[in-house]
């Protein structure tokens, strides 16, 4: 069942094109950090980048192993970025507007699944 809502200017709009405005109007608090994490990844990319060429050389496979590590440790650091980014931000409004018991259980729910890699 599709559920409608009023806009503003009294057109109708479904459930999911509400939601994707909703998104499209939230600035989640990482985004004041948005160049440097996109800069982050770009390098992350180019590292990527760099270890399939290494693979696809032949290079020696402890050297593949070493940057595949480098990798892993980049990709960590934007993670846990983003990660206090969203516990500064969403986590702690949704605790002072007194409905945070289920981002703190998505939160624990991210954190368990990081720590089992």
């Amino acid at each position: 069942m599709l559920v409608y809502s009023i806009i503003q200017n009294g057109i109708l709009a479904g459930k999911e094109e509400l939601n994707q405005m909703a998104s499209a109007a939230r600035q989640y608090r990482y985004s004041k950090d948005k160049p440097s994490l996109l800069t982050r990844m770009k390098k992350i990319e180019g590292q990527a980048k760099g270890i399939q060429r290494m693979i696809e050389e032949g290079r020696y496979c402890i050297d593949i192993v070493q940057q595949l590590t480098a990798l892993s440790a980049a990709v960590d650091e934007v993670s846990l970025l983003i990660l206090e980014s969203h516990i500064e931000g969403c986590v702690a409004d949704a605790i002072r507007e007194q409905h945070g018991e289920g981002h703190i259980k998505e939160l624990m729910g991210t954190i368990r699944k990081a720590m089992k890699r």
